[in-house]
């Protein structure tokens, strides 16, 4: 076992201060309409304090992993005031919430300052929690009794340490990560003559500090940071009311989950079972439930959900009917689900609802129109899973093809793009050397060869992207490249905004005329499509600074409107770009002058990359402007003014004031 998933620590402060109010008032819900009966003097606000706002929140985050992995993830708990108090173990029996919430409720509120001299630190509960990664899982005991020659060193021994505490400044939190890596050394020196602990090969650390929600917060949030080869640590400062909020975002990158918003849920009201309203229920899964459709309806309806930092895909509740032949779709894969808000009505009744042995397909937005069904919910054995439906071509329907003729109908294949990726993952054998580890460079391929094909479309009738490729190129060779070069980004944003100007003439795209489904549909689905398909390339291809600075002009001019009259402007030296608006007189240049066929621009992109190194930011329009203004003096100009000497004001009829006589005399003769 090789990843931190699968040894988790929580240390919760257990000092004093965590026993005051966290100023966030308790919503009486059990109170109803019984609450107009109150006397009219206000009642007492009541509180959780910071203890028990960290203790539910912790405890939540794991009431989802342990719903989720029924086994192979283990979460411990450990308690620090003046000394570390362990909750539970590794032991798989200690592996629920009933366990630690009966431990929590022995352990009590934090202690009252007394006055005494007593030291009360989180420190302790650290250096229990790298003792606890340390000590072996049952599962990391039977890997170890596998291996041959018995050797406890060979095993990846990885962890995540989650300390919610408390503190003053920045300067503090740098304390507590140089102990816990003081720490961690001395531990796996312990640890390599001692056959019963474990070797830690990486620990990582989350720090949550938390404070009353009316109070400043005077901690800096900073991002996941290496301190060393064997340590990492991140930093979120919260108030105490966004504590939860926190940890259920933090959970879907923990352990790699994703989150689905089922609408549309019919159900009764409480008050009258007559009438009944839709409700919403957000699930956590594996984010491979998402992932793993195939076809051409990749786009997932997503948003970002409303309180939270994360998306969630929303998905249409679908009347549960009598699943026929017809209706019946290959299951492409299967995921434990767990509701978000485990208490309330809408969840209980969904939970309920499946484990009564019903099923309910659940439907997305085509991107051609319409709906169709990607997913089905439905209880196994007394657990609710999520499937993944496929939504391609059936290959019982049409065979795959290669060449026309017997065997199929479908005939579009990019094989020429095939035969160019096999090529740049051609493998040739190499000499083992006993510094190399076995396998390593397939292991690079394989991680590789994944992300360049995390999206890659059969068929061109398939995709937008690659059926109109001369206008997105150089962009798509450039961008499968795993780090992006300064004159890399300024190429793929220059492809970006001669997309944009594309757009803004209101032209088709040159689809292929035969074969493809958006043949003659509006230009406005087709590049509402087409960028949706951009975006998504871009997103995939890889996590590099150059890769995110390209997807966030593709996004910012998606958001902008390809209509509105905005021009957009390239800052070289922090390579971003700016929008302001444009005059009438640019959009009339821009929609009328070019033509569909035009090349993306009159200046090559060495001239281009020229002026953005000395410091010269010219927008798209300006460029257009410029080209246009370069290929009028080509033109042959009016012949009166060629013949007007200079600085005089050529006459447009000239003859239009002489006599018809002499015309008329001159065509007698």
């Amino acid at each position: 076992m090789n990843d931190f998933n699968h040894k988790s620590v929580f240390v919760l402060d257990h000092t004093p201060y965590f026993g005051i109010s966290s100023q966030t008032s308790v919503n009486l819900e059990f109170l109803g309409s019984k609450a107009i009966l109150l006397p009219p003097s206000p009642l007492p606000i009541i509180s959780k304090s910071l203890w028990t706002c960290s203790v539910e929140a912790s405890v939540e985050y794991c009431r989802i992993v342990w719903d989720l992995f029924p086994q192979g993830k283990f979460v411990r708990f450990i308690v620090s005031d003046s000394a570390a108090h362990i909750v539970n173990t590794w032991n798989a029996t200690t592996q629920n919430t009933v366990h630690v919430l009966n431990a929590m409720s022995m352990i009590g509120t934090p202690p009252r300052s007394t006055g005494q001299v007593t030291e009360y630190s989180v420190i302790h509960g650290l250096r229990a929690a790298i003792e606890a990664l340390a000590e072996p899982t049952e599962f990391q005991r039977e890997c170890v009794s596998n291996i041959h020659s018995g050797d406890s060193k060979k095993l990846i021994n990885r962890g995540r340490i989650i300390c919610i505490t408390s503190a003053r400044d920045d300067a503090s939190m740098k304390s507590l990560e140089d102990i816990v890596h003081t720490v961690l050394i001395q531990q796996n020196s312990i640890s390599s003559s001692h056959e019963d602990s474990f070797v830690i090969s990486h620990v990582h650390l989350v720090i949550v500090n938390i404070c009353p929600s009316n109070a400043e917060l005077l901690v800096s949030n900073r991002p996941l940071r290496d301190i060393s080869p064997i340590f990492k640590s991140e930093i979120h400062s919260v108030r105490a009311s966004d504590i939860s909020n926190l940890l259920t975002h933090l959970i879907l990158s923990h352990y790699d989950l994703a989150s689905t918003t089922v609408t549309g849920i019919p159900m009764k009201e409480e008050q009258n079972a007559s009438s009944s309203a839709n409700y919403d229920v957000e699930i956590f899964h594996s984010s491979i439930a998402h992932s793993v459709i195939l076809g051409n309806e990749l786009v997932l309806p997503k948003s970002t959900k409303e309180g939270a930092n994360y998306e969630t895909v929303t998905l249409k509740w679908c009347t549960p009917r009598g699943c026929g032949s017809s209706e019946m779709q290959p299951c492409l894969a299967q995921y434990r689900v767990t509701p978000v808000d485990v208490t309330s009505r809408p969840s209980s009744c969904l939970i309920n609802f499946l484990l009564n042995g019903r099923s309910v397909l659940l439907e997305m937005p085509r991107k051609s129109g319409g709906k169709l069904t990607s997913h089905l919910l439905s209880a196994h054995g007394g657990e609710i899973f999520i499937h993944s439906l496929s939504i391609a071509r059936s290959s019982l329907e049409d065979p795959p093809s290669i060449s026309e003729g017997v065997g199929g109908r479908i005939t579009d294949y990019r094989i020429p793009d095939f035969g160019m990726l096999m090529q740049r993952f051609k493998l040739i054998p190499l000499r083992q050397l006993a510094e190399r580890p076995k396998d390593e460079n397939l292991s690079k391929l394989r991680r590789k060869l994944y992300r360049s094909t995390k999206y890659w479309p059969i068929t061109l009738g398939s995709t937008i992207l690659y059926s109109v490729r001369q206008f997105v190129d150089p962009l798509l060779s450039l961008i499968t490249k795993p780090e992006l070069t300064d004159e890399d980004i300024i190429q793929c944003q220059q492809v970006v905004y001669n997309l944009v100007s594309l757009e803004a003439r209101h032209e088709h795209l040159p689809l292929p005329s035969m074969g493809h489904r958006l043949k003659g549909s509006k230009k406005e689905d087709q590049y509402r499509l087409f960028w949706s398909e951009l975006e998504i390339l871009v997103a995939t291809s890889g996590t590099s600074k150059g890769h995110k600075t390209v997807l966030a002009c593709i996004r910012e001019c998606r958001s902008r409107g390809s209509d509105s009259a905005e021009k957009f402007t390239f800052d070289a030296t922090h390579r971003e770009f700016d929008t302001q608006e444009a005059t009438h007189k640019s959009n009339v240049i821009r929609a009328t002058t070019d033509s569909p066929m035009s090349p993306p621009s009159a200046v090559d992109m060495s001239a281009i990359g020229k002026k953005f190194s000395s410091g010269e930011n010219k927008s798209l329009l300006d460029i257009i402007t410029a080209s246009e203004k370069n290929a009028t003096q080509k033109r042959l100009d009016f012949g009166g003014r060629l013949c007007t000497p200079a600085g005089q004001i050529a006459k447009l009829y000239p003859n239009l004031g002489a006599k018809e006589a002499p015309a008329r005399d001159a065509e007698i003769k």
